[in-house]
């Protein structure tokens, strides 16, 4: 156990801190502002400082130790530690939310409460990834809902209310699904009940109960994910979101989906999982062809992008079902890149957004002209979303590609019917990406050379474009420093099965 409370602080100080926000004196909504900021960057600051000076790389075992009683009667305490799987996902976080509330500066309406939500789900995120107790883990991931909410409801657009009630609606309701399966996990197999992941990843069960197990998280993080067919309240929601909003969903929460199905129905539940993974595999691939598809049929820019996410998320599916080293690694090397690439792009559109005040891409055109900044850059990061070699999101999809060849698991027309379908996918996906940036930034048909009076990006837009696009590069040119982070972990998970 860890002497000093490093992850408690980390979990609690965003929150804490965001509830001082309404005590602070009322001089504009820049000190507001400045003051989320400093927090975040300081969060960020102290994350980094306790991975980097207390986190072993080669250790696969849980780190950074908390274990504090709170109630003795259900063994329910708080229990937080991280290791390879939680720490990328945690770093990602702390670095989409410094953005993210650096994006939302032009948020001027209700400035304490918007900030304050903003900070409520950084706790709630950071708590998830590093929760050692099951019943911890699903306080944490409810702890989300409500802010996304309120911020969707309150800060959206047009058609915020239908789309705040359909979000409530999906994550809520299969959040009953999460609760069975953590009461079912906890309090099935042992005198006493135990709601410890130690505990509970070292506990046998009934072929038959962890197939009910798995069933009802697997439903679960099927939503947040999401996966088809629940997949519907995403680009409505991030139709109407607010682009800083976007940016949280995108870059972090459909990862703790992806999260979920690692840390309880892989790492928990390796028999049903061994079972279910074929199935898992053919969701991923038709996931992947059908969100290609339906995304150039979207008008709306940002719905285009959801539909995008949903694709690469099939990425991810595909890679946890190959019960594979590689696959897995793979995998959360897409949680990272995809985060800092679906960041991006919603908050790119939402830049644009501010200046043209048009959402639908055939209404657009020729911006390309006059604001050139956010022109090349959001080429570039399209660029990334459709894997272009040398960026984060092509060695993330070749390595779940190599992970489903090399699985032990399925037989070998299989394997190459499921790449072939796979690699179908990739080629739609620069058909929807390059046909965006055609629509918005070629031609005449709206705007042109005269329409100079939109002003380009700021130093404050320019400056998160390229903090986000550094890292995709970097992971592109060197993927292996996220690899060492999680290899020992992922091999320890991969030792429950047969399949290597």
């Amino acid at each position: 156990m860890n002497d000093f409370p490093w992850l408690t602080i980390i979990v609690v100080l965003p929150i804490l801190a965001g509830s001082f926000i309404f005590f602070l004196p009322q001089r504009g909504n820049k000190t507001i502002r400045w003051y989320t900021i400093c927090v975040c960057i300081l969060e960020l600051l102290l994350t980094t400082y306790g991975f980097c000076y207390y986190f072993k790389f080669d250790d696969p075992l849980i780190q950074l130790a908390e274990d504090y009683q709170w109630i003795h009667f259900f063994d329910f305490d708080w229990r937080l530690g991280i290791d390879g799987l939680s720490i990328g996902p945690i770093l990602l976080t702390g670095f989409i939310t410094t953005l993210a509330t650096l994006a939302a500066w032009p948020v001027t309406r209700d400035s304490r409460f918007f900030h304050f939500l903003m900070l409520a789900m950084y706790s709630g995120q950071i708590g998830l990834f590093s929760a050692r107790d099951i019943l911890l883990f699903f306080i944490m991931w409810e702890l989300e809902l409500i802010p996304v909410y309120l911020l969707l409801s309150m800060w959206g657009g047009k058609k915020r209310l239908y789309s705040a009630t359909k979000f409530i609606l999906y994550t809520a309701g299969s959040s009953i699904f999460l609760l069975i399966g953590v009461l079912g996990v906890g309090l099935y197999g042992s005198n006493q009940p135990t709601l410890n992941f130690e505990t509970s990843a070292n506990q046998s069960y009934p072929i038959a109960l962890e197939i009910i197990f798995y069933i009802g998280f697997f439903i679960a993080f099927a939503v947040k994910l999401p996966i088809l067919p629940l997949h519907t309240w995403l680009p409505d929601t991030h139709g109407e979101a607010h682009y800083s909003t976007c940016m949280l969903l995108a870059g972090i929460l459909l990862k703790m989906g992806a999260y979920g199905l690692v840390r309880i129905n892989m790492e928990l539940l390796p028999h049903a999982h061994s079972l279910f993974s074929p199935f898992l595999v053919i969701v991923g691939t038709l996931q992947i062809i059908y969100a290609a598809s339906t995304s150039p049929g979207q008008r709306n820019l940002k719905k285009r992008i959801a539909y995008s996410s949903v694709s690469h998320m099939g990425f991810i599916i595909i890679g946890i079902g190959s019960i594979n080293d590689m696959g897995l690694n793979g995998v959360i090397l897409q949680i990272i890149s995809h985060g800092f690439i679906g960041a991006a792009l919603f908050f790119l559109a939402g830049t644009s957004y501010d200046r043209i005040r048009l959402v639908y891409l055939d209404e657009m055109g020729g911006l390309a002209i006059p604001i050139p900044k956010i022109f090349t850059m959001f080429s570039i990061l399209s660029m990334a979303s459709l894997a272009l070699p040398g960026m984060s999101g092509f060695v993330s999809e070749l390595i779940v590609f190599f992970g489903i060849i090399t699985s032990q698991k399925y037989l070998l027309m299989a394997k190459i019917l499921i790449t072939f379908v796979m690699a179908i996918g990739m080629i739609l996906t620069p058909i929807y990406s390059l046909s965006m940036i055609r629509q918005m930034f070629y031609g005449y048909k709206l705007f042109s050379a005269s329409n100079s009076y939109f002003f380009d990006s700021g130093p404050r837009e320019l400056f998160i474009s390229i903090s986000i696009l550094l890292p995709v590069i970097s992971i592109g040119i060197y993927p292996d420093f996220i690899i060492s982070l999680s290899v020992d972990k992922v091999e320890a998970i991969l030792s429950k099965y047969f399949y290597r």
